[in-house]
């Protein structure tokens, strides 16, 4: 998610307006969801219950919660934004974010289901060594989730501050202590089945939202989303090249073209290794539930990002590229903004309510995810590392869902120290890595385990520490970190507090990424932003290398013969 910068969208003539409206709206949010998380609790007694809900959600109702899972508030705001800024290049997101979900249906989901019991790591570690496979998939996960999670709190920091108009550092990091403070509280006290009533409500809230914007928006053009193009393209002062692919990603140029077939191949591969999804698998009773309930994920998600793309080009038309660069250069106001244009405007009472449904929407999008992220990653801390990797399997479930809670308390006092320092940087890549390393690392690992029978505990390791590495590392060398100007990255227009930051002149030629992790004028070592395109195949290349290179267990052929058996058909499954 990209950072949300604290420009007022509201006239200040309704700002308390506003304010209070967005506060009921909040309160209102927030108790119904502490409500559903202690009612849940009552129903916690065993680690099934903790862990994956008791098995007890039904297909539909496990699709709505992996749709409030997946649906962030960088699907809602961002890919709304470069709809509205970018026009056609807006279809590269949410295409990849949609097609991803053909590799979870077809490859992993049903099988998932029926070879693990609460973790990823369950079918890593099926047939080889538990110690090794099992740390270095708890290693994976908590990496994954942590990096989730910080441009999740740090976007809700921005978010609020920008839709409640407030102003200054001490507000985003008063929110971001409270939107942690919640997600701890969800997953200590509810689990997964509260967790899973918190997304499903999201859910709802956040298609109505977009269903109610998307109807509104087609009524002002007769329905004729031709009509509504034109206005776009006419409003956003690129004229018809904003309709066409390269406004974003340069028709013409090579490095161009492979950061956008790394950034596609990370988006598509890393959902099925997102170990926040993958854990949804397990609260179906089924494996048959499984699939069904990806069908219906991918119904609504397909549903949700059909109409990002009305309220993209909705806002370019009705708001105008200029006003939402205005307000934020990313694109993430664009749907607010957009609320409250359709509401009446700026200064209009009913702008103001719209817009602080819309926010309303917002917050609890963030809220869902950040909770499915810490119970993931707690979850695997527990089960994986301490119950199989510290303990050895020595110890009572109960123990396990103690040390789970535990570790929910203190991976979201992490998330919330890192987030509050992380507050002013470009967090936009910390999603791309998480995708990439979920791609790179996950991935492999999960496909061989489940097709390749002489797949093994080193190729496992290599498969997951290779990826994992190379997707780090070549983040932290590219030119989301390092922001010198290029052939391929132009010199920005730097404002006054950027000069500062970067510590240039105004008219520097030498800025490409005024927000850069380390540097804003060293040129990049790696030219791609999203490491994709090289750390996925090493992904796959370590797993191979390191199966090959390892010596074969005889008692392997029988472990992979029991797990086909019970991935394909469920005997034996949990």
């Amino acid at each position: 998610m990209r950072e949300f910068l604290a420009a007022p969208v509201l006239a200040q003539g309704t700002d308390n307006e506003h304010r209070t409206f967005s506060l009921i709206l909040f309160a209102l949010f927030v108790g119904i969801t502490l409500y559903i998380t202690i009612w849940a609790s009552r129903q916690n007694k065993t680690a099934a219950d903790y862990y994956a809900g008791g098995r007890s959600f039904s297909a539909f109702q496990n699709g709505l919660a992996i749709g409030g899972d997946y649906m962030s508030a960088a699907s809602f705001l961002g890919i709304a934004g470069l709809f509205a800024l970018s026009g056609y290049d807006g279809f590269l997101y949410s295409i990849g974010f949609l097609v991803a979900w053909l590799v979870a249906l077809l490859l992993v989901a049903e099988m998932l289901r029926n070879s693990g019991r609460f973790t990823m790591a369950d079918v890593l570690a099926f047939r080889m060594r538990q110690r090794p496979v099992r740390a270095a998939a708890g290693i994976s996960t908590i990496v994954v989730s942590i990096f989730y999670l910080l441009a999740q709190m740090v976007g809700a920091g921005a978010l609020v501050n920008l839709l409640l108009g407030t102003e200054g550092e001490a507000a985003k990091i008063w929110t971001i202590v409270v939107v942690g403070a919640l997600m701890i509280f969800y997953v200590t006290v509810g689990g997964m089945r509260g967790t899973t009533w918190v997304q499903i409500v999201k859910a709802v809230m956040l298609m109505t939202g977009a269903l109610i914007m998307t109807i509104w928006v087609l009524s002002k053009y007769s329905f004729n989303l031709s009509t509504l193009l034109d206005a776009a393209a006419d409003k956003s002062g690129k004229g018809d090249a904003f309709l066409q692919p390269g406004l974003k990603y340069g028709a013409t140029d090579m490095w161009s073209k492979l950061d956008l077939l790394s950034l596609g191949l990370a988006l598509v591969l890393g959902t099925a290794g997102l170990p926040h999804i993958l854990i949804r698998f397990y609260t179906v009773p089924t494996a048959k539930a499984a699939r069904k309930s990806v069908n219906w994920a991918i119904g609504i998600i397909g549903a949700f990002y059909l109409m990002t793309l009305v309220i993209g080009f909705g806002a370019a038309a009705l708001v105008g590229s200029a006003a939402i660069k205005k307000a934020d250069p990313g694109g993430n106001t664009a749907a607010p903004q957009l609320a409250e244009e359709l509401g009446g405007g700026a200064g209009s009472t009913g702008g103001a309510i719209f817009l602080a449904i819309i926010a309303a929407v917002a917050f609890a999008t963030i809220l869902a995810v950040v909770a499915g992220l810490t119970l993931a990653s707690s979850s695997s801390f527990a089960h994986d590392l301490f119950s199989n990797v510290f303990k050895r399997g020595k110890v009572t479930e109960l123990d396990e869902v103690k040390v789970a809670r535990i570790a929910a308390l203190i991976i979201g006092a992490i998330a919330i120290v890192l987030s509050i320092f992380a507050r002013g940087l470009n967090v936009a890549f910390l999603v791309a890595l998480a995708f990439a390393v979920a791609a790179s690392a996950n991935l492999p690992t999960l496909l061989f385990s489940l097709f390749w029978k002489k797949f093994n505990t080193r190729g496992a390791v290599w498969g997951i520490y290779g990826g994992l590495i190379s997707a780090v590392v070549l983040v932290l060398l590219s030119p989301v970190a390092w922001g010198g100007a290029s052939e391929t990255k132009p010199a920005l227009k730097l404002t006054a507090t950027q000069a500062e930051k970067c510590d240039v002149p105004v008219t520097s030629k030498e800025v490409g990424n005024a927000t850069a992790l380390f540097s804003c004028t060293t040129k990049a070592p790696f030219p791609l932003e999203n490491p994709g395109l090289i750390s996925i195949p090493v992904g796959f290349l370590a797993a191979a290398l390191g199966t090959i290179t390892a010596g074969r267990r005889r008692e392997d052929d029988a472990l992979y013969a029991e797990l086909e058996v019970r991935a394909l058909t469920g005997t034996g499954a949990h």
